[in-house]
């Protein structure tokens, strides 16, 4: 028998790492306490873009994976890892899924046993926050009695480039034989690993990446918005500087961000700066402004465009093409597509959505929007087609055919009754 892992979670993070750890010969327990997933994972039915249902039935007939929601079954475990949520609550980050993570394992926490966590958070969570739980919950002392460090996700889903077991990993523990630990438990399962000299470090390293992206997603959108103003084709702008080989990286507008990372982890960042340092974060509260205004902006636009062909928005049929946050991706976590679809149903338009990638059970509750296939007809029916989610699987030539206007936020149509965000 391998090692044993336990991993808490099993959502876009927890699931592709237990998955590849049955890959790497871990007995691996993933513990989740949403009873349909794990239902679902029982009958080898991902719903991770990234795991497909037969590496899900090839793990189970390894006899090497175990989905429950029991952490009994932890009993014994030599590495756990913890890939809970870390939502925020009022702008306060809301650790209660890492306390009852830590807490319900802490009892099988033993001698020589190692706990990492993944979940994104700010500096000082892994030592202050989950070490004393464990210490609490198992009567042993970190450094010393059982091994800790955090290890941040860098999954991005759909992304068929880069994977778990290509991607770097970022390994860290509160000492240095800790580290060791958990870098030797990485280094199995991935190809790189970068270790770093504590875990404060490790954690700020996931929010700079994520605030990174977060404020140059904002640049870009408040750009489009003043490039239209003047007159000037931001979407070309941003093609040609792209070919600059030194300097600059490609961002691209959008209605907004969304996802579990970046419109919360930096402001995980902005809320241990005030907290500690007194200091506003000028730059994530500027970025969190114009992000968050997007969808706004999307639905005045289309509003605007409309006006302009003497149709109102309420009572318009209005085909939105893309639900998840990402292309090629299911996640409707914190989706911007979400919110233009309820501003536009406020508005009184009658509004369906295509998207092959959302599963109808991850949908939030009470949204007033009809699913529906990308059909010509469904398209010719519409008094506007929004793109808000540029899947590769949308056929985006039948797009331009069948429909009599397109307001689209990611270019991916041309046209002259195409309007570009």
């Amino acid at each position: 028998m391998g090692e044993k892992l336990v991993v808490i979670g099993q959502g876009y993070v927890g699931l592709p790492l237990a998955m590849r750890a049955v890959e790497s010969g871990f007995d691996v327990v993933g513990i989740d306490l949403d009873e349909w997933r794990v239902k679902r994972l029982d009958a080898a039915e991902s719903y991770v873009e990234d795991v497909s249902d037969e590496a899900l039935a090839e793990a189970g007939r390894s006899g090497r994976y175990l989905a429950t929601t029991d952490y009994a079954a932890a009993e014994g475990f030599d590495v756990c890892v913890i890939t809970v949520p870390t939502p925020l609550h009022e702008g306060a980050p809301d650790l209660r899924h890492i306390a009852s993570a830590g807490r319900s394992i802490a009892p099988f926490v033993r001698h020589g046993a190692t706990v990492v966590l993944e979940s994104t958070t700010y500096p000082g969570t892994t030592d202050e926050f989950l070490r004393p739980i464990l210490e609490e919950g198992s009567g042993l002392r970190a450094p010393g009695d059982f091994f800790l460090g955090y290890s941040p996700e860098r999954i991005d889903p759909g992304n068929s480039q880069w994977r778990l077991d290509n991607t770097p990993k970022v390994v860290s523990g509160l000492d240095d034989a800790s580290r060791a630990r958990v870098e030797a438990f990485y280094g199995a399962v991935v190809e790189r690993v970068v270790p770093v000299s504590s875990t404060q470090v490790a954690e700020l390293c996931k929010l700079l990446e994520n605030t990174f992206r977060h404020v140059n997603i904002a640049l870009v959108n408040e750009l489009s918005i003043f490039a239209r103003q003047l007159g000037i084709d931001v979407w070309e702008a941003v093609d040609a500087a792209s070919t600059k080989p030194f300097g600059y990286m490609r961002f691209t507008p959008g209605p907004g961000v969304g996802g579990h990372c970046l419109p919360i982890d930096p402001s995980y960042l902005s809320w241990k700066v005030k907290r500690s340092l007194g200091h506003d974060f000028r730059f994530v509260a500027l970025a969190n402004d114009i992000n968050d205004h997007m969808p706004e902006h999307v639905v005045r636009r289309l509003a605007l465009a409309l006006n302009q062909r003497c149709k109102p928005v309420k009572g318009s049929r209005v085909l939105v093409l893309g639900l998840a946050y990402k292309k090629n991706a299911g996640d409707c976590r914190e989706s911007p597509s979400i919110e233009v679809a309820r501003a536009l149903v406020k508005l009184g338009a009658r509004v369906r959505a295509v998207d092959p990638h959302v599963d109808l059970a991850q949908l939030p509750a009470g949204l007033e929007v009809e699913l529906t296939d990308l059909t010509g007809a469904e398209l010719a029916a519409a008094d506007a087609v929004v793109v808000l989610t540029d899947h590769d699987c949308f056929d985006y030539e039948l797009v331009q055919r069948a429909a009599s206007f397109v307001f689209d936020t990611r270019n991916r149509c041309r046209g002259d009754d195409v309007e570009r965000l």
